[in-house]
């Protein structure tokens, strides 16, 4: 299983993606609240995950202890088959809330640029044909000069 992202913990502790977040993060607590059993079957007191729990909702932006948290899923998950499992499925759906990880910031700078620019995020199945750019001060094939 893929660890659960450090940026996805620490958002969803801090109210990030609004409704569905919250709801996310009450899932999380739920699933790490359950008794903790062994691949022996055997129940045991609190599993690993809920210390690291509570700390991260007490300091939601502190990224050592979603790291914490991380790590902790983790390793209850190659313990717990069963906590895998219900891990991976919270995981699936946790995924989809907006939370502003993997946010992007565009900036074009420095000099003259003369193409077409498309800023923005995820642009799948996308496919751009897009001819060399042309200087506005060069003939174009026709030996045409642009007008300035």
């Amino acid at each position: 299983m893929d660890p659960v992202s450090v940026g996805l913990l620490a958002s969803l502790a801090g109210g990030a993606g609004g409704e569905v977040g919250r709801q996310m993060w009450t899932a999380l607590a739920t699933l790490v609240r359950r008794p903790f059993h062994r691949g022996d079957d055997s129940t045991g007191g609190p599993g690993p995950g809920e210390d690291e729990l509570m700390r991260l909702q007490q300091a939601p932006g502190d990224e050592t202890r979603a790291h914490a948290l991380s790590t902790a899923l983790a390793v209850r998950a190659a313990l717990d088959p069963a906590f895998a499992t219900a891990l991976i499925a919270w995981h699936e759906q946790a995924r989809l809330v907006r939370t502003g990880d993997g946010s992007v910031n565009n900036a074009i700078s420095g000099g003259s640029y003369y193409a077409p620019v498309l800023q923005g995020r995820d642009f799948p199945n996308t496919t751009f044909n897009v001819r060399p750019s042309q200087r506005p001060d060069e003939p174009d094939a026709g030996g045409v000069r642009p007008r300035t």
